[in-house]
């Protein structure tokens, strides 16, 4: 296409290589850009970008036609569109390229939310060139500017926490992953992810469940409808497992763990997986316990983890260094005292144990107040 052509050239020339039933945008383009009707004209284009058909005419729309009059469009419109263009590049030097020159355009003071919009999506680029730091150095820019907004569009902090979690991926920074994707599935409206994409991310969420060396608390993950992307497929036993780590099932997890043949990254950290789900089980022995009773044998550990004798101090131990629990060790008397448990994302099933004790405890008060009752009048007697 000809440089030097007019922006109604350009509607000209695209109106006679569109299908017949996208030429009519294009003669509302033409309509609107004389009668200088910007944002009706934004929109618009926005509704002929979301048609799959335009594909083609989006690149010589954007550099010819927008370009022309994107001073006056609103500057996270132009990135939006922006980014639509990017996915007609087949070679991502050319969509770095492309979004490089786009950066420059939003880049100042009043545009900063459309400014970290586009360095995101830059970084994004740059991650799948393989571009480890420039991704990084994005990633902590744009967190230091979204940290001064008193408040901004969910599709930019989206696109933040998408990036980040697709460069925590690269690095196998399991629990950094975790959060940012979560993060990410909490912009985002889960119907406009594909099957696919769901089925993806519900699975790329499980096993850095499993493997964050910091994650011990599943509540969260188990609630969220991603994971029901699982069910019906090969990987639904991964759901099936992460509901068995949750709730410190040692039988359920060496059933399922005949799987971890299948997946290499699971098989190759067994050990740390074993370890986990017994500290994932002396976590909830402890749960479970009221707090007046939570002084326990390091025999009842042993019956509750499967773990030799001489395994229970390290264990005991290595919760209290990761801050799943507090309390003390009596090595003489071989118990620990525990005084406090991580806080914890409870499922339906935890929750309603925890009525139960509410219950249980409900009744002890009203037994003890009854003793009280019975017992005043002796304490006025002279």
């Amino acid at each position: 296409m000809d440089l030097d052509q007019s922006p109604i050239e350009v509607l000209n020339e695209l109106r006679k290589q569109c299908p017949p039933e996208l030429q009519e945008y294009l003669n509302t383009f033409e309509d609107l850009y004389d009668r200088k009707l910007w944002h009706q004209l934004t929109l618009k284009i926005e509704e002929f970008y979301s048609i799959p058909a335009s594909g083609p005419f989006q690149v010589p729309l954007f550099q010819h036609f927008i370009s022309d009059w994107e001073a006056r469009m609103n500057k996270l419109k132009l990135v939006t569109l922006g980014l639509s263009v990017v996915k007609q590049f087949d070679d991502n030097n050319q969509a770095l390229a492309f979004l490089t020159s786009l950066v420059e355009k939003v880049n100042t003071p009043d545009t900063r939310d459309a400014y970290v919009h586009a360095v995101m999506e830059t970084a994004y680029i740059k991650l799948m060139l393989g571009d480890f730091e420039g991704t990084k150095s994005a990633i902590d820019e744009c967190e230091k500017i979204l940290d001064k907004f008193d408040s901004v569009e969910t599709l930019i902090h989206a696109s933040f926490y998408r990036v980040c979690a697709e460069y925590f991926k690269a690095k196998a920074s399991f629990p950094e992953f975790y959060k940012n994707a979560l993060l990410y599935l909490a912009c985002i409206n889960l119907d406009a992810l594909t099957p696919d994409e769901k089925t993806n991310r519900a699975y790329d969420l499980a096993i850095s469940a499993l493997l964050g060396d910091t994650i011990y608390n599943f509540g969260e993950l188990l609630m969220h409808p991603i994971l029901d992307a699982l069910t019906g497929t090969p990987h639904e036993w991964l759901r099936n497992l992460l509901f068995a780590y949750n709730a410190g099932d040692l039988a359920k997890f060496e059933t399922l763990s005949v799987n971890f043949a299948q997946m290499p990254l699971l098989q190759d950290n067994i050990v740390f997986l074993r370890q986990k789900i017994c500290l994932m089980s002396l976590i909830e022995a402890v749960f479970q316990r009221s707090s007046d009773n939570r002084t326990i044998s390091f025999s009842t550990i042993c019956s509750v983890t499967l773990l030799p004798p001489e395994e229970v101090e390290y264990l005991i131990m290595k919760a209290l260094a990761l801050k799943l629990i507090r309390g003390s060790i009596d090595q003489v008397r071989e118990v620990v005292m525990v005084t406090w448990v991580q806080p914890r994302v409870l499922d339906l099933v935890q929750i309603d144990g925890m009525r139960q004790r509410l219950q249980e405890w409900d009744e002890n008060v009203k037994k003890t107040a009854i003793i009280v009752e019975n017992e005043t009048p002796e304490l006025f007697v002279q």
